[in-house]
């Protein structure tokens, strides 16, 4: 890989666990097991993630390995370049993968020896407040973003233009590329859908080389493909409009306190017994073992006190009891842009390390009775307690009308939470560390998977998710298999678990062989 540079070194080292920095390298992603080629051993080249300035990963007698990372990026810029990369794929045989930003839990854009199409530059953004989808003829307001768009960059053009956008809450994700087309959830998604809801239009590279305009009224049978079924499967997005709303004012309730399992506990059960009722107000958010953030983007200060009552009370008891940590706060913010800017400095997702990573969808039928609320959470504490940080995203649109027209599993429209669980692991980890780190995840997720219907969100599930065509798109499989024969019948494009994939296709050495009995045998 070349002599050694003292100056690139002592930069990486310094952005290691910068989630933007790591965004505008095309070898770098956000989980470093993707960098690595986790069944063979020291096949990487990683820091410390606990402390980068630690010299131990690149001392003698170890050496600097390519891993999974692609020798060569081509850096998109017109829908000629991908037709082009897709005629040297179909002429070559080499692995194709398509990568934004390596904000990826499933390693889909990291592939040994493949020919990556790095979308990150494409950074356009326009808002048209009467657009038109190519067709059509009725206007809505939308936001046309380039497939390298990232939210910590739409978010404040959306400031800036006094509209809101729903999206995700993590600055370095992309707009357009698997966010966008894998369903996406947010905590404005209650009450104003999911991302696939909200498309209007896609420009995308199919694999016959065409530059395709997809919405309601053209190419309809590959805009619904798009709107759920996942990326890196039915061609390249380069560009995406989607609906623009108008600015919304947030109600905001905050509770923190230092968790322990009593006192997580009392916090979730609050959660549970209120959460029918919230979410049909339009309440979402997020809590930990030691936080709840609840925002809505259509109540009034009044009402809010009034509805979260049991929440904001349980914050100033234990404020009063003098417990460590323990903060309330009941606030209005202007924007969903002012509320991302204060929240994401403090709460962002894990960076530079590697992790497995698990999730599940928890159905309204879990919140119906009492019984049922304590099962739930007692699930949710056993999960936490077998694989600690876990993640409870009150982000599904309950209160928002399916529009029929997506290939998103059902279940968002019938659930209330996401769940996710994660177990890290650092640097110098064994090959049999890491594959027991992948089973511990996806066995802490069985305490719900016990509980609830098969469903999981596909871009944080469980890498070796089981029965994966019904936990992410259920009735939709059949119909997104069709469709990935049309319009990639060659299969140029192919990726772990997406609609149609090649399971024993040899780009795939780098995944473990998982039998599921030895992963799900608790269920």
């Amino acid at each position: 890989m070349g002599g050694f540079n003292p100056t690139e070194y002592l930069a990486v080292r310094a952005s290691y666990l910068d989630e933007v920095a790591r965004t505008e390298s095309p070898g770098a992603y956000i989980q470093t097991q993707w960098e690595t080629c986790q069944t063979v051993k020291d096949d990487q080249c990683l820091l410390d993630s606990i402390d980068p300035n630690v010299r131990e990963p690149v001392l003698q007698p170890r050496r600097c390995k390519l891993g999974s990372v692609p020798e060569y990026f081509i850096d998109i810029q017109y829908a000629e370049d991908v037709a082009a990369a897709f005629q040297f794929v179909r002429r070559t045989k080499v692995p194709l993968v398509i990568k934004n930003t390596g904000h990826d839990y499933k390693g889909r854009s990291s592939v040994p020896h493949s020919l990556p199409l790095w979308t990150h530059n494409l950074k356009k953004i326009s808002y048209d407040p009467e657009f038109v989808p190519e067709g059509c003829s009725q206007s809505k307001p939308g936001v046309t973003f380039g497939a390298g768009v990232q939210w910590g960059e739409a978010y404040p053009f959306a400031e800036a233009h006094n509209i809101t956008i729903v999206g995700g809450s993590d600055r370095s994700v992309g707009v357009v590329g698997g966010w966008l087309q894998g369903g996406v959830h947010g905590a404005l998604s209650n009450t104003m859908g999911l991302g696939v809801d909200r498309v209007l239009q896609y420009k995308v590279v199919t694999p016959d080389g065409q530059y395709r305009t997809t919405n309601d009224c053209q190419n309809e049978d590959l805009f619904y493909a798009l709107r759920g079924g996942g990326g890196g499967t039915f061609g390249v997005v380069l560009e995406a409009t989607v609906l623009a709303s108008p600015q919304v004012t947030l109600q905001t309730v905050i509770v923190s306190f230092t968790p322990n399992t009593v006192r997580t506990q009392e916090l979730w059960n609050i959660l549970a017994d209120n959460g029918l009722k919230w979410t049909e107000e339009g309440w979402g958010g997020f809590s930990t073992s030691g936080i709840a953030i609840l925002i809505n983007p259509g109540s009034t200060k009044e009402d809010a006190a009034k509805l979260m009552d049991p929440l904001i009370q349980f914050g100033k008891r234990l404020q009063s009891e003098g417990v460590e940590g323990a903060s309330t706060i009941v606030t209005e913010f202007p924007s969903w842009g002012t509320f991302f800017s204060a929240f994401a400095k403090d709460h962002v997702a894990v960076v530079g390390s590697s992790l497995a990573l698990a999730s599940r969808l928890i159905s309204k039928d879990n919140f119906k009775t009492s019984s049922d609320r304590s099962a739930l959470v007692s699930a949710l504490l056993a999960a936490d307690a077998a694989t600690p940080g876990l993640i409870i995203l009150i982000s599904a649109p309950s209160s928002f009308p399916s529009t029929g027209k997506t290939s998103v599993t059902d279940a968002w429209r019938s659930s209330l939470y996401h769940i996710t669980v994660v177990s890290p692991w650092n640097w110098n980890a064994t090959i049999e560390e890491k594959r027991d780190h992948y089973v511990a995840a996806s066995k802490s997720i069985n305490h719900l998977r016990k509980i609830t219907p098969d469903a999981a969100y596909l871009n944080e599930a469980d890498v070796y998710e089981p029965n994966h065509q019904v936990a992410f798109w259920g009735k939709h499989y059949p119909e997104l298999l069709r469709l990935k024969a049309k319009f990639d019948p060659d299969h140029l494009l192919d990726c772990w678990q997406c609609v149609g994939w090649t399971p024993k296709s040899s780009r795939y050495s780098c995944y473990f062989e998982m039998s599921e009995p030895i992963i799900h045998e608790e269920l």
